[in-house]
């Protein structure tokens, strides 16, 4: 097992990385925390296939657990369940001394840590994510919310979790294309920070190195949301493709799922950032080919006036500007600042030449 810490202003916690974890949770829980009460939060999917071990192991060493389940699906990630999970925490009396455990994929983890961190101004909450994705990228850092109908992950807070439980075991149930969403990131953590990592996923091994990867796309993550916990600078290269991607999520109605979309939004960042002489070394087919090994697209389905009208909509726009991530090689991004009526411009270059 691996251990990476993550160092924050608002509070510093562990990641544990390994196999075999969440038979052992409630153990390692009592490790770090008093035994309270406890409300597991998972979707039916994951509930079916974890939420009994997992209910088991914290009983079993004295936490007083109870679960709460939703429906599988990013359409879950709303207003509506997020109120009705609070009103469970209230049914159950949960006090202030007591947490939330989120048991699943990024979903589950930003719907339960924004209740955790609203919940009487704020609970303990422990991620233990079951997907790639959420492994490597959405447990760690401390970005929690829910979708409106205007767009992603516009309701939310900064809510630290007080530890993150990576069982990768749990690897090993997921459906090829959810895997591939957890592909996708570890490409995006590879070209914003690490070639050395970039080069290991294109060998295309990754379960060989499964362990390694996860732990460095944590470290990249921890390192970086230690400087800018709250978003104000360097946090957002982790943004690499994201203000397309969440478009093309919201087009789609969440039918093309987070990871996939970024792999495109990845794609039209780079085209747009070659084909304006915005970079140093040529990486556009790398990244399409590194992306392709992983069957992930990186053709975009929607017409660029959808995209830019939707995109305007993303968190990352200020007043008249809006911050874009692009790649300067592979292992290197920065940070554009383009005035919004130069997106649909900026975005076109990048959507023209798909194959």
């Amino acid at each position: 097992m691996q251990t990476v810490r993550i160092s924050c202003t608002q509070r510093s916690y562990d990641v544990l990385i390994g196999n075999n974890l969440l038979n052992s949770s409630g153990d390692i829980m009592k490790d770090y925390f008093t035994p309270c009460s406890a409300v597991v939060v998972t979707d039916d999917i994951v509930d079916a296939l974890y939420g009994d071990t997992v209910v088991y192991s914290l009983t079993s060493t004295g936490f007083n657990t109870s679960k709460f389940v939703f429906k599988n699906g990013e359409q879950s990630k709303n207003l509506t369940v997020y109120t009705k999970l609070l009103e469970y925490m209230a049914k159950i009396s949960l006090t202030r001394s007591d947490m939330v455990v989120a048991l699943g994929g990024g979903v589950t983890g930003d719907l339960a840590g924004f209740a955790a961190s609203t919940y009487m101004r704020g609970i303990k909450f422990v991620q233990m994510p079951t997907t790639l994705l959420a492994a490597i990228d959405s447990s760690v850092g401390g970005k929690t919310g829910v979708n409106l109908e205007a767009g992603k992950n516009l309701t939310g807070s900064f809510w630290q979790p007080s530890l993150v439980i990576c069982d990768f075991d749990t690897l090993k149930t997921l459906p090829d294309e959810i895997m591939a969403d957890g592909f996708a990131e570890a490409v995006k953590y590879g070209m914003i920070k690490d070639k050395e990592l970039f080069d290991l996923l294109d060998t295309g091994d990754f379960m060989l190195h499964a362990e390694a990867c996860i732990s460095r796309c944590v470290e990249i993550k921890g390192d970086i949301v230690a400087k800018d916990e709250f978003d104000l600078g360097e946090r957002q290269l982790l943004n690499f493709g994201h203000t397309i991607a969440h478009a093309i999520e919201k087009l789609s109605d969440y039918k093309i799922s987070h990871g996939h979309a970024v792999a495109i939004g990845m794609v039209i960042m780079t085209r747009a950032a070659e084909s304006m002489n915005l970079i140093k070394e040529p990486c556009l087919d790398k990244l399409i080919a590194i992306l392709k090994k992983y069957d992930l697209p990186t053709i975009c389905p929607f017409e660029l006036i959808d995209l830019t009208r939707v995109a305007l909509s993303d968190k990352k726009r200020s007043g008249g500007s809006i911050n874009l991530v692009i790649p300067l090689a592979v292992g290197v991004c920065g940070i554009l600042n383009l005035p919004v009526a130069e997106l649909e411009s900026f975005v076109g270059c990048g959507l023209h030449g798909e194959e």
